[in-house]
């Protein structure tokens, strides 16, 4: 992708948001909000993820500020503190600490890396992804898998259905009680894979899809059995804990659902939610979403303190590892450009002189070969230092005198260039353009051939 772009992002979680402000910024499914995204002029690249506690959008635009004006609009029924804009290399560190777990409200739990998965997939299935984003998001994925394998970053509890049951073992006293777990997907299976061992007698897992829900149910060694989903509120009346995880656009138990249910601890991990909040007001009914599971994992957040520094070294070193191959990107890209035109350069004045020798004579296939050869290790010798002086100018983040080569041998360069990272910026004092005067290489080696 010659000229490259740059990250703007956004991020609405549970860091700096609650429960009802994540779900009003989780406006559509992460594929048609991609979609939306890329209808918007100047984006080239676009990446969503929406989970239970974050909702955060990526776009590539040639400028910075025409990403942050499209997503200056991504939340505008939350408070502006609970939304943080980040710039290209804040989303890139970003991503990393999203993919490793650390920016997750259970620190180092497993399902993000999945969730990242899938969303790249939405994504690039609607033409979202693009060399930047790309790149961007392979390297947070690894990174994440990274911090699994060599650091201890997820050991205990690292899902928020394991949370949630341990929530449950703190407030209930789980022997020979009934658990309704609602939702079949991945939160849901982790919560009811969770409760072998806590010594409940029987777990009902309920599901759209009851072969689903039947799938999960025999993957436990606790007595367990599958319901429909709209036998929810029946199924309610013998659980004395219910989890719920589901994706449901509605609410999947409310006032009336719980009003018979007796004494019931009701735990909602979904987003949106599927539980109405106002089932607090039902007498018996103890209610708990997201936003009070703080207390389970704070205990887990400080056991991971130290395996977090570690994962923090390795995304420090895989971010600089990234930015270096941004650079020699950016290096090459100039590189190329400097080649194609000496290249056509030469293929012309190639052509001319043995035009003006065939004039004089037959030449030969060795004497054509010997001219072509000629020229082109002229070329080879002559962009040697200046190939070298490149890549040294990329090492040392001297993006002045990349822009400068694109300027010089691109002859459809024109315009503004697009818009570098901080990190890319041109030094102090160095000059905006070719100065007035100066030829172009092309222009230059036509008045030297004329002469």
């Amino acid at each position: 992708m010659r000229y490259g772009g740059v990250i703007t992002g956004v991020t609405v979680s549970h860091s700096n948001a609650t429960i009802d402000e994540i779900e009003a910024a989780c406006r559509e499914d992460e594929r048609t909000f991609v979609e939306s995204l890329l209808a918007r002029d100047g984006v080239d690249e676009a990446f969503v993820v929406q989970t239970c506690n974050r909702a955060e959008a990526y776009v590539v635009t040639s400028k910075a500020a025409r990403g942050r004006q499209i997503l200056a609009e991504f939340a505008p029924d939350v408070r502006d503190s609970a939304v943080v804009e980040m710039d290209h290399e804040e989303s890139i560190r970003h991503l990393m600490c999203v993919a490793a777990g650390l920016d997750s409200l259970v620190i180092g739990e497993d399902q993000i890396i999945g969730q990242l998965k899938t969303a790249l997939a939405e994504a690039r299935a609607v033409g979202g992804i693009g060399e930047m984003l790309d790149e961007t998001l392979t390297k947070a994925i690894h990174v994440g898998e990274r911090a699994r394998t060599e650091t201890a970053i997820n050991e205990g509890v690292v899902s928020l259905g394991s949370a949630a049951v341990e929530l449950a073992e703190r407030t209930l006293e789980l022997d020979g009680k009934t658990a309704l777990v609602v939702g079949a997907g991945e939160m849901g299976t982790l919560a009811a894979r969770a409760l072998d061992g806590t010594g409940v007698e029987r777990v009902l897992v309920a599901n759209r899809t009851v072969p689903h829900a039947e799938h999960v149910a025999s993957e436990i060694e606790t007595a367990a059995s599958a319901v429909a989903l709209d036998a929810v509120p029946a199924a309610t009346a013998t659980a004395d804990l219910v989890i719920t995880a589901t994706g449901s656009p509605s609410y999947v138990l409310d006032v009336t659902s719980l009003t018979e249910a007796g004494e019931t601890l009701v735990i909602d991990l979904a987003q949106p939610r599927d539980v109405d909040p106002t089932v607090r007001k039902v007498d018996d009914v103890t209610f708990h979403d997201i936003d009070t599971l703080e207390a389970v994992t704070e205990s887990t957040r400080e056991r991971r303190e130290t395996e977090a520094e570690k994962v923090y070294e390795m995304i420090d070193e895989e971010f600089d590892r990234l930015l270096d191959a941004y650079k020699r990107k950016r290096a090459d890209d100039a590189i190329s450009t400097m080649y194609e035109s000496a290249e056509a350069v030469k293929s012309r004045e190639v052509d001319t002189a043995l035009s003006k020798l065939e004039a004089q004579g037959e030449l030969t296939d060795e004497q054509r070969e010997t001219v072509t050869a000629m020229a082109d290790a002229l070329v080879g010798q002559l962009l040697s230092a200046p190939t070298k002086s490149l890549r040294d100018a990329a090492a040392e983040d001297d993006w002045t005198t990349i822009q400068t080569a694109m300027q010089l041998f691109d002859p459809e360069f024109g315009g503004d260039p697009p818009e570098l990272p901080d990190s890319a910026m041109p030094r102090e004092g160095a000059p905006d353009e070719i100065p007035e005067g100066v030829d172009r290489p092309d222009q230059l080696l036509d008045h030297l051939s004329n002469d």
